[in-house]
């Protein structure tokens, strides 16, 4: 470190003033370096920082100004003095705020991070700020004569007179801490450190009693008190708080650590030093003195330090060395507690120079990772020197033209007087105690001197100064850089200049390779390996050391290991062929893709040795695979061994396969350039090397190309190409998968009848796509005529499977069945069940009619469920009609006996669509008393075996309640009685229990009006009937309406034997014989009070017995089976056709035959399901549903019953 006085300012000189009034008392620098302001007499004098020029005098104290001082960010400053008056100036130099004191201003600080600023006097302080319209005022119990701001603002610290030391907060002043200091000694400087990186507050007190201490703020003491030697008059720190800047009577301003340690002397004042101040931008320090002198200092902090290899050692804080490892980036710190003034390394050995010794340490152990030193030898002399350098067991000083040689015991063992003053040195190894030194002289020469020889070898005689020098690594060049930054490199055997580089600032020969070295020039790094031109990157600092791939670059007192990669040198040397030398180079360090560059250009030249090696490098496990071939096949003299051969394999396995083909050319190997293009897929490539002999191999080649267009998802060319090969299968294929019809047409045109598969595989396609039309051309090309009919099949084109039918009656049955499916599924039964006769399988029809009914009774479609019962009743029907023309009366009453419970269960489901509907639903369409015809009708069917689904709680629930609402009584409870047997919903559960009880109240007995008559024997029958749906007289079953459920006036009757069931119907509906009655007319009867009128009718003209529907129906016999009225051909001729009710069903069941006792009521009946409706209800229904609600027969509305 050296001082560089910059400008003096001497104020006695210039004003010619008393002694008194030139003092200067204080100073400060403005924060950003551009003015400085310093307290004489009664003014404030401002300067420029750059050169002293003096700008203006501040007149505005009456008295002697003390204290100057800036604010943070320099727009203002203060002022404070003998006339008790602080003045606040803007950065214009204006005054803008005056308050005053009691007292005399004895220092002013401003806070470092608000705008607050303190005063102090002898009997008080004050804390101002802008924002305050009054100064705050705080009595203290001694006279203040320093003051200081913590780093953060938060305390200002006041030193007193008596020796103390007090820490007030900013928010109101209040004391926290006070220091009593033993010896009572003037507190004259106090101040606190500004360094943020610490991470407690350090304060620093000088008093009149030589003495210097630091303290925390909890006022404890840091380390112990140092000895100044003088009295101090002023202290500041650096604004990094790295150094501490003292001064006082001993004249001068001296440098500092920040533990006190005196360094040097860094302002020569001549007289007491009353002030100082330091602005970092430039590293000026500006002091004023009692001689009223201002001097502005600049300082210039050296690099010390050291290197050898990758070692790095350095000077930090004056006081401390480190040593670091570049390359693990490891570090140790040596404290010497005094001022380092030269560092030296060598391999184990370290040298550091103090003010009054050199202390030499040495490692721990001789591993080359260990980082602990320890003390091997001190030399208690004060050397001065320009140069230190430490060898294994010497220490070696530069002084001017002078190098002298130290054991580590301090004996001075050689010395060297050289020609000229020496510039650069430099340990080039050697023996212990016989190490080789590489010296450059100002006068050009560049010395080789041994310690244990006394004469120095002249190696290189340069006509300009040596800045700079190093050897390479087998000692055969010498590079210099002399003062024109001329880069010289020598052959020292020769003297030979062997090449010369400008504008180089330093440079370091590699201590890996001979021939590489590197060197810096205006921000970029230079690399030169051999006589290759030089190869540039940005890189800021100077080049110290390089090491392998590593630079060692020091850029702005730092040390920096540059990973550079030896890509450029390894790349001029695989130009030049020189594959072994380049291998050298990349082992230094280069990335993966150097190394590939480098084994490739080897394994093309066949420089198997260093391509195996550079592979290896980066695992090419199949180049490594690929040399090992060529090794082997160049062992087994093959044929196959050629250059040329082995240059195609390399080429093709690179992938570079025209270079590939044009060497398997020139080897006369085309075969294997077309195979390599064959297998590439590059088959235009590939017929470039087919000759007349291979015109058999076309096709595979065109059909290689077509798989390869296949694979790569060009399905329309790979189509084309198969075709060309006459692959026509693969072709349909491709066609098929990407849904081409057109293209699939076009194929199959193109095939005859021989191509089987092809042509199948069209039509399936075909199929797919929904393209029949040519699916069928596809299988009567084929002949096919079972997988024709199976197409018509499954496209539902039927008309023309029954064109095929006619013409081949073999495959009747196989489009029959799949048509009554096809209806079946589309509710159309009939249609299905009458394709099924025709296929001859009625079975068939029957089972899916039980499919559907089941289906239909689990998901609670009752409606259907009656519908398909019925429909399978009449299948059975026609079943029995068929097995009677065959004579099988067994199967036939089989047939009849499922027919009449099909009939029953259509009926009870029919009938329970409605209960269900009533109970699950809140409304319903039907009357109560429809209702209960209902419910009545259900519970006398389900006497004695309930079909599945049917809940025997839902009809009882419904009868309970439809009784009670319509005055059965007795019924209601005989309903509610039984559901208690059972198990109840809990929906139904509460309102049964209730009802069962109110039913109580009741009377037992039915309404008269309720209860069914039997209109054949005129017998009154109860609501609950324990036979059935029956008369309990002549158990004639009763009749019902299929809307209402009512019982009907109808009495069944059947013709006498002989009268078949047509004739019957014949008779019936003839004209009645005409009946003439003669009588005398009307006779009148006179008896006094009464007179009455009769009309006498006398017997008829004609014969007639007397035999009459009336008389058969009275002279009934009550027999144990029911049996109708049988009547004669003449009562069937007397009946009217209005009063007949025919149910007309097929065979081998007969007609049933009903007379309508009560003409009035209209009555019709369904022709399809034989069910017998009110007039006006089927009326209705065919209105609302377009059809019978029984059997659902469709009819037009012109078809609807009219009323006779």
């Amino acid at each position: 470190m050296k001082p560089y006085p910059v400008w003096v300012e001497q104020i006695q000189e210039k004003d010619k003033a008393d002694e008194q009034d030139c003092i200067v008392y204080g100073v400060a620098a403005k924060p950003d370096g551009t003015k400085v302001i310093a307290a004489t007499s009664n003014y404030v004098r401002v300067y420029n920082a750059a050169n002293g020029e003096f700008i203006a005098p501040l007149k505005g104290h009456k008295d002697a100004v003390y204290c100057v001082c800036y604010n943070r960010d320099g727009s203002r400053f203060a002022s404070g003095g003998a006339d008790k008056t602080v003045i606040i100036w803007t950065d214009e130099l204006v005054g803008i705020l005056k308050y005053q004191h009691n007292e005399a201003i004895q220092s002013v600080c401003y806070n470092p991070v608000t705008s607050h600023l303190i005063s102090c006097t002898s009997i008080d302080f004050g804390i101002w700020s802008p924002e305050q319209k009054s100064v705050v005022k705080h009595k203290v119990p001694n006279k203040i004569t320093c003051c200081s701001w913590t780093k953060d603002g938060q305390y200002a610290a006041l030193g007193y007179y008596s020796g103390q030391i007090s820490v007030r907060a900013l928010k109101g002043g209040e004391e926290r801490v006070k220091v009593e200091r033993p010896g009572g000694a003037p507190i004259w400087c106090i101040a606190w450190n500004p360094a943020k990186s610490e991470s407690v507050d350090i304060m620093a007190v000088a008093d009149w009693n030589q003495k210097l201490s630091f303290y925390q703020l909890n006022g404890r003491q840091v380390g112990k008190d140092r000895h100044l030697g003088y009295d101090p008059g002023c202290m500041r720190w650096y604004p990094g708080g790295e150094y501490l800047l003292i001064g006082g009577s001993n004249k001068e301003i001296g440098l500092y650590t920040k533990e006190g340690i005196y360094l040097t002397k860094v302002v020569d004042m001549g007289a007491w030093a009353w002030c100082v101040d330091v602005f970092l931008s430039q590293n000026y320090v500006i002091a004023g003195s009692h001689d009223g002198s201002i001097k502005v200092t600049q300082l210039n902090f050296n690099t010390v330090h050291g290197l050898y290899k990758d070692r790095y050692a350095y000077r930090e804080n004056m006081t401390d060395v480190i040593i670091q490892n570049l390359l693990q980036d490891q570090k140790v710190k040596i404290k010497c507690r005094d001022w380092v003034k030269k560092v030296a390394i060598y391999k184990y050995r370290l040298a550091v120079q103090l003010p009054d010794k050199i202390i030499v340490y040495e490692l721990y152990s001789d591993d080359v990772s260990d980082m602990h030193y320890r003390v091997k030898d001190k030399i208690m002399q004060r050397f001065d020197c320009n140069l230190l350098v430490v060898t294994a067991h010497h220490i070696l000083l530069c002084k001017d033209h002078r190098l002298q040689s130290y054991s580590f015991s301090g004996i001075k063992e050689r010395e060297w007087v050289l020609e000229a003053n020496i510039r650069y040195i430099k340990v080039i190894g050697g023996p212990p105690s016989k190490e080789g030194l590489l010296v450059g002289l100002r006068n050009g020469q560049v010395l080789k001197i041994f310690v244990d020889n006394p004469f120095p070898m002249l190696i290189i005689k340069q006509p300009q100064c040596i800045r700079c020098i190093d050897i390479s690594m087998g000692r055969n060049k010498l590079a210099i850089i002399d003062e024109t930054q001329t880069c010289s490199v020598y052959d020292i055997k020769t003297k030979k200049l062997l090449f010369q580089e400008p504008n180089a600032t330093s440079l370091a020969w590699n201590t890996h390779n001979e021939d590489m070295m590197c060197f810096s020039s205006n921000g970029f790094l230079n690399i030169k390996a051999s006589n290759f031109p030089v190869h540039q990157r940005k890189m800021q600092g100077y080049v110290v050391g390089f090491t392998g791939s590593k630079i060692f670059c020091l850029q702005n007192l730092t040390m920096q290991a540059v990973d550079v990669p030896q890509s450029a040198p390894m790349s001029q040397y695989i130009e030049k062929k020189m594959f072994h030398t380049a291998y050298n180079v990349a082992c230094l360090g280069v990335t993966n893709n150097d190394w590939l560059q480098l084994a490739n250009a080897s394994l093309k030249n066949l420089n198997l040795d260093v391509a195996k090696k550079a592979f290896t490098r980066v695992r090419e496990l199949r180049y490594l695979e690929f040399i090992h071939q060529i090794e082997e096949r160049k062992q087994s003299k093959a044929a196959e061994t050629t250059n040329n051969l082995i240059l195609a394999d390399y080429y093709a396995f690179k992938g570079e396969f025209q270079e590939a083909a044009k060497m398997y050319k020139k080897s006369g190997n085309e075969a294997k350039a077309m195979a390599m293009f064959s297998d590439l897929r590059q088959f235009e490539n590939a017929k470039d090397f087919l000759t007349s002999s291979d015109a058999k191999n076309v096709k595979g080649l065109i059909r290689e190309q077509a798989e390869w267009c296949k694979s790569t998802n060009d399905p329309a060319s790979a189509i084309d190409l198969y075709l060309a090969a006459s692959a026509f299968k693969e072709a349909i294929e491709i066609a098929g998968k990407q849904k081409w019809p057109d293209k699939l047409m076009e194929i199959m045109r193109q095939l005859d009848k021989s191509s089987v598969e092809e042509l199948r595989a069209c039509a399936m396609y075909f199929k797919d796509f929904g393209k029949y039309e040519l699916a069928a051309e596809a299988y009567q090309t084929l002949g096919e005529m079972n997988s024709l009919i199976e197409l018509h099949i499954e496209s539902q084109q039927w008309e023309e499977a029954f064109a095929l039918c006619e013409d081949h009656p073999e495959f009747k049955e196989a489009v029959y069945i799949p048509y009554a499916n096809y209806l079946a599924e589309n509710d159309k039964f009939d249609e299905a069940q009458e394709a099924y006769y025709i296929a001859g399988k009625p079975t068939e029809a029957v089972k899916v009619l039980e499919k559907l009914t089941h289906n239909a009774v689990g998901e609670r479609r009752y409606d259907d469920a009656s519908y398909y019962f019925w429909k399978l009743s009449m299948a059975y029907l026609k079943l029995a009609s068929q097995a009677t023309s065959s004579g099988n009366e067994e199967q036939v009453n089989q047939y009849l006996d499922k027919f009449q419970d099909y009939q029953h269960r259509a009926e009870i489901y029919y009938v329970y669509q409605t209960i269900h509907r009533y109970t699950e639903e809140p409304f319903t369409s039907h009357l109560p008393e429809a209702l209960f015809n209902m419910a009545r009708f259900l519970l006398h069917n389900l006497s004695q075996e309930i079909p599945y689904g049917i809940s025997k709680v839902s009809t009882l629930y419904a009868l309970a309640k439809q009784s009670k609402n319509m005055g059965a009584y007795k019924m209601a409870r005989h309903a509610f009685d039984k559901l208690q047997q059972l198990v109840i919903p809990r929906r139904f559960r509460e309102a049964i229990d209730l009802s069962s009880i109110t039913i109580r109240s009741k009377p037992f007995q039915d309404k008269e009006e309720l209860l069914p008559m039997c209109s054949k024997c005129s017998t009154t029958n109860p609501l609950l009937n324990q036979m059935g749906n029956q008369c309990i007289n002549c158990q004639q079953p009763f009749v019902h309406s299929y809307y209402a459920f009512e019982v009907l006036p109808l009495v069944e009757f059947i013709p006498e034997n002989g009268i078949s069931d047509s004739e019957a119907v014949k008779l019936i509906n003839q004209d009645p014989p005409r009946v003439e009655a003669a009588g005398k007319g009307w006779q009148e009867t006179d008896q006094g009070e009464v007179q009455t009128m009769t009309f006498e009718v006398s017997a008829p003209s004609s014969t007639f017995d007397g035999d009459t529907f009336e008389t058969r129906l009275q002279n009934w016999e009550s027999l144990t089976n029911y049996q109708p009225v049988e009547v004669s051909t003449e009562i069937l001729k007397r009946l009217p056709r209005s009063e007949v009710v025919v149910l007309k069903w097929g065979p081998p069941l007969r007609y049933q035959f009903y007379r309508n006792l009560m003409p009035d009521i209209i009555l019709d009946t369904c022709e399809s399901c034989n069910r017998i409706f009110y007039a006006d209800d089927l009326e209705l229904q065919y209105l609302q549903k377009q059809a019978c609600p029984f059997c659902r027969k469709a009819v037009s509305r012109s078809e609807t019953v009219q009323p006779e």
